[in-house]
């Protein structure tokens, strides 16, 4: 298998989110982090049987596009992307059957797909993981340009995960959709520390709402997270609805 470079990784899991964090009690959490949920297409995820999306990054020096096709029932996953040196790289596995893929799908493909599907439904990630503190802060002033939202922090436990002790400040506008975010990364390193973005681009698929654009800086520098060619199957349709 030609094999990812370990920067290539890390930095999509830096510009990415937090993937999957060590099990802890559960936080008591605010209303707020269903409402979101709920307004991101919480109710109708179970009818979800599959899901296609590309992630990508485009930043001073960096670009990165990975191409998804993820069986959420089956846990069958096709994967298309490049490696270090820009030759195409596809990867076919079962997220269910770990255990018996490679090195490589462990400790990079999975962990890849782990943080741009967190990109794809992290405010429903908010109500999902129950490890997280969450606190609603109320109105503060936006980090991006003028005007206020209503500020909620999400904060993932300090042990655990791929970035333990992430946070990130979501900033909450009309019909509980996310209008700004600040992420601020707990480990010391790699850079960067600070992401601040716009959530833009809104579109439907299915019943999930998504942020498809989403520009901004990490640690000053511009930097843009956008998400491509998206599309889900519902449980017992053969039809892929396109995001619109």
């Amino acid at each position: 298998m030609t094999k990812l470079s370990r920067s290539t990784t890390i930095l999509c899991l830096v510009f990415g989110m937090l993937a999957l964090a060590a099990p802890s009690s559960a936080q008591t959490r605010p209303p707020i982090a269903e409402q979101i949920a709920k307004a991101y297409g919480l109710d109708g995820y179970a009818k979800i049987e599959a899901i296609r999306f590309t992630f990508n990054i485009a930043a001073p020096g960096f670009k990165l596009s990975n191409s998804w096709d993820w069986q959420v029932m089956t846990g069958q996953v096709s994967y298309k992307g490049t490696d270090k040196d820009g030759k195409p790289v596809k990867v076919t596995y079962n997220r269910f059957h770990l255990d018996a893929e490679p090195a490589d799908v462990r400790d990079k493909i999975e962990p890849a797909l782990v943080n741009d599907e967190y990109n794809l439904l992290f405010p429903l990630h908010v109500y999902w993981d129950t490890n997280t503190d969450v606190q609603d802060m109320g109105m503060q002033k936006l980090p991006l340009g003028k005007g206020s939202a209503r500020k909620v922090v999400v904060k993932y436990p300090s042990e655990g995960g791929y970035t333990p002790g992430d946070t990130w400040d979501l900033y909450i506008g009309p019909h509980n959709r996310i209008e700004q975010f600040a992420y601020h990364r707990g480990a010391p390193t790699p850079p960067p520390s600070l992401v601040v973005s716009r959530w833009a681009g809104y579109k439907k698929a299915g019943p999930l709402l998504i942020s498809t654009d989403r520009p901004g800086t990490a640690d000053g520098k511009q930097a843009r997270v956008f998400l491509t060619h998206i599309s889900v199957k519902l449980a017992g349709s053969e039809k892929w609805v396109n995001a619109r």
